[in-house]
């Protein structure tokens, strides 16, 4: 069954192009299963945080996040930088 009440988003951020992430999907329901799944098939870290998902989802596609958003992004891109570290260490 499908849940109708899922919501996802999706950050990009290149260092060289960006001074910040961007929101670069957000959908929900049907959309926000296709973000997840994309993210699976690609070894995508998937991070959940629904809150912050609330917030993300009244971004535009490809804005940059602001300013009050930076720390909690940052906590996910450091989990995300973890678990890659912890991928190379084996």
């Amino acid at each position: 069954m499908k849940d109708n009440n899922k919501k996802a988003a999706a950050l990009s951020y290149d260092q060289a192009l960006d001074s910040s992430p961007r929101l670069s999907a957000a959908g929900k329901g049907l959309v926000a299963e296709q973000i997840i799944e994309k993210a699976q098939e690609n070894n995508v870290p998937i991070v959940e945080d629904p809150s912050l998902v609330e917030l993300l989802a009244n971004l535009n596609i490809d804005q940059a996040i602001p300013e009050e958003l930076y720390e909690a992004v940052a906590e996910v891109f450091a989990f995300v930088y973890q678990l890659d570290q912890q991928i190379e260490d084996k």
